[in-house]
């Protein structure tokens, strides 16, 4: 086929997938691929700064999903361009095919007969920033087109408008926090994962211990985790809720972000804030923050200790500080 100077990216469904695919967009506009991005409808506000040549809302709905991508192959004429599948269900394979659009993914959940250019992953483990930069790479090179670099960048690099950091800022101001260094925790998550709670359990312990030190401790959390906040975080500031991009600004104001692995985790490190991430449940070499910013706790299966993660906070301020 021709080399596309466009094509449809569909994206994943999360908050932090959306921030680990952006290695991938970045990748391709420097190749000079243009790209609607299909997405659920929110990532469109966290998205906004990003270069794109349209954007397609999901709703996870079959039938709408595909009209709205076939509408649009109709209205600009995309009858040739490709389709990159991120995700691996079979869902967004069967979308980008009843709407006629050849795609590329990875050959997973049966789905390989819905795809023009299925291919196999990786026998090896990879993070999630690698695994979809790599199933660009091969997609790219079954085009003919610009090849990518053979690594993704080590930062994930989520531009901001101005319209985001002010509203942060407006945040901060109001809440006497502007010009004071405070620490931003996300002690909420939303259901379990694999039966397990997410949430490390010592965060209202950690709040007391770093007031007891002078530093500020506030939270920013969704309006539906308002209660989740107020039982785990007592002690701690709470900030209005903000928008996606919002609240990206707001994670590269603070001095230090501690957080569970969550879209929260990967909302910081795309802003390129200054993190702890916790880990209980999940495992950092799939899912850890893709930052040099971002410093590791736990594993698997044993969350840290509330001294380590004490330790680990008060030396990264007092490293900031200096």
């Amino acid at each position: 086929m021709p080399t596309p100077d466009a094509l449809y990216i569909r994206l994943p469904n999360w908050i932090g997938d959306v921030c680990m695919s952006l290695p991938v967009l970045a990748a391709l506009n420097t190749a000079g691929v243009d790209v609607h991005i299909c997405a659920r409808p929110w990532a469109a506000e966290l998205l906004a700064s990003v270069p794109k040549r349209s954007f397609l809302p999901m709703t996870a709905k079959l039938v709408t999903d595909r009209a709205t991508v076939a509408y649009h192959r109709a209205q600009r004429k995309q009858y040739a361009t490709p389709g990159l599948l991120l995700p691996d269900s079979l869902s967004s394979a069967a979308v980008f095919w009843l709407a006629g659009v050849a795609s590329a993914g990875w050959r997973d959940d049966g789905r390989s007969l819905l795809l023009r250019w299925p291919f196999d992953k990786p026998a090896q483990a990879l993070h999630a920033v690698e695994s979809w930069y790599q199933l660009s790479r091969l997609a790219m090179a079954a085009w003919g087109a610009t090849p990518l670099p053979e690594q993704p960048p080590k930062r994930l690099e989520l531009p901001l408008n101005a319209a985001a950091v002010d509203q942060a800022q407006a945040s901060l101001d109001k809440a006497g926090l502007a010009d004071q260094a405070f620490v931003l925790i996300a002690p909420t998550a939303t259901g379990l994962h694999r039966g397990q709670v997410k949430v490390w359990p010592h965060f209202a312990d950690l709040i007391h211990h770093l007031r007891q030190h002078g530093l500020a401790v506030a939270y920013c959390v969704p309006p539906k985790e308002v209660e989740q906040a107020r039982r785990n975080a007592f002690g701690a500031l709470a900030l209005p809720s903000l928008p996606l991009a919002a609240f990206a600004a707001l994670t590269r104001a603070a001095s230090l972000v501690v957080c569970n692995d969550s879209g929260v985790s990967h909302l910081a490190a795309a802003a390129g804030a200054r993190q702890l991430t916790l880990f209980g449940v999940t495992s950092p070499a799939r899912t850890g923050p893709w930052s040099p910013r971002a410093r590791c706790l736990g594993k698997n299966g044993q969350w840290p200790t509330l001294p380590a993660v004490i330790e680990a906070v008060l030396k990264t301020i007092a490293e900031t500080r200096a």
